[in-house]
């Protein structure tokens, strides 16, 4: 794994486009330590590489979703009867780009 310092953190700041204080980039540098040694010791869990990675802790159902039904679509003039701005058969928009 590349070793975290003071150079990688500025250069991942640089290219988000943010700046930071000196004297956070030394919390961080340490906060990135810590990480470092847990996951070290992690690593040293018997059995640990045979067991499936959690990617979110609860159990989730997606059963509330209807099915998707075709279904006969609204007419022209229905779809245009509440817009504000129709102009030859279509929605006008104000423009968005200059």
């Amino acid at each position: 794994m590349k070793e975290v310092n003071k150079e990688v953190l500025k250069d991942a700041s640089l290219r988000l486009m943010f700046t930071m204080e000196e004297s956070e980039y030394d919390l961080l540098l340490d906060e990135f330590h810590t990480i470092q040694t847990q996951l070290g010791l992690m690593s040293k869990i018997e059995g640990i590489d045979d067991v499936t990675p959690m990617t979110f802790p609860f159990d989730v159902s997606i059963d509330y979703l209807r099915e998707d039904e075709a279904k006969t679509p609204l007419n022209k003039e229905d779809a245009l009867k509440n817009a504000k701005n129709v102009k030859d058969g279509q929605i006008k928009l104000p423009k968005v780009v200059g």
